[in-house]
């Protein structure tokens, strides 16, 4: 069974920074596509940014394109997700999230149905 864990969320301005890290134990994260979601109460859960370990591919939402950056630490099977100039819309709770490659290939890394593993998720929040 795969065991994601998050960690690094927490209260930041708008316009701030924070770096989330997700720690894969349990399996060899190299075969799986690996994504950060959020949501926020009573809301869907939306994917924010994806990166195909294999090859280092990285996909995002047009929401935080140019702001966000997923990245990856294969000596600490860890992926990160570098978030700067955060916006209030960008306070949720994130998860990291562990799919097939074929998320990458058929392009469906949007599709939350196809996740088979999920960390707890950790806060973030955004004040003016």
């Amino acid at each position: 069974q795969v065991q994601l864990v998050e960690s690094g969320g927490g209260s930041v301005q708008a316009g701030g920074s924070l770096r989330l890290s997700c720690v894969a134990r349990g399996y060899t994260y190299k075969a799986y596509y690996m994504a950060w979601f959020r949501q926020l109460p009573g809301k869907e859960r939306e994917v924010v940014a994806g990166f195909y370990i294999e090859d280092g591919t990285t996909d995002y939402a047009d929401s935080v394109k140019g702001r966000f950056t997923i990245s990856r630490d294969n000596a600490m099977n860890t992926v990160h997700l570098q978030m700067n100039n955060l916006k209030p819309e960008d306070a949720a709770m994130y998860y990291c999230a562990a799919g097939p490659p074929s998320l990458r290939w058929l392009g469906t890394w949007r599709d939350i149905s196809q996740y088979s593993s999920w960390g707890q998720g950790i806060l973030v929040t955004v004040s003016t």
